[in-house]
């Protein structure tokens, strides 16, 4: 994607997200981007029928999560991001996937770098970070470029909890 393209898409799309994700998420990308990378969010807001169709073919493990949030009146208010690198969309590679959960968890953020792994791998991804390994011959958990709050769940958003 041509670059004033990736940066418009990235605006539009945090556009969906609500307002102390969107800041969060800002951070993350403009960090990225002084890391010499051309992040891109894939995808933010999702209508409760795209979700379906991302648990029926495997793509999420949940009905309802994070990127289905809306406001009481119906407003889009997404509390996830999926953010690929834009230089390689169909297969980030382990140092982008790295430097992308370093720079959410710095703004109290996490990805799906962990998920799925036994607690051993999920050690090993854990150290890296924290040594700024990026490059460390590690294993990815299952969704790497998803992007979500820490300390709540999918569940409590759709009551209402929003990050602060």
């Amino acid at each position: 994607m041509k670059e004033d393209a990736r940066l418009q898409r990235n605006k539009d799309m945090l556009v969906e997200c609500f307002p102390t994700f969107r800041k969060a998420v800002a951070a993350v990308l403009k960090e990225m981007e002084g890391r010499g990378f051309r992040p891109r969010i894939q995808d933010a807001w999702r209508s409760p029928e795209e979700q379906l169709e991302a648990f029926n073919t495997g793509h999420s493990k949940l009905k309802f999560g994070f990127h289905n949030v809306t406001g009481a009146d119906g407003a889009k208010e997404s509390l996830a991001v999926d953010v690929i690198d834009d230089d390689h969309p169909l297969d980030s590679a382990k140092r982008y996937l790295l430097n992308l959960a370093d720079c959410a968890r710095k703004r109290g953020l996490q990805t799906g770098i962990l998920w799925g792994l036994p607690a051993g791998l999920r050690d090993g991804v854990d150290q890296a970070i924290a040594d700024g390994r990026f490059d460390a011959p590690v294993k990815i958990g299952w969704d790497p470029t998803h992007i979500e709050p820490v300390g709540m769940t999918a569940a409590e958003a759709k009551g209402g909890k929003r990050p602060s």
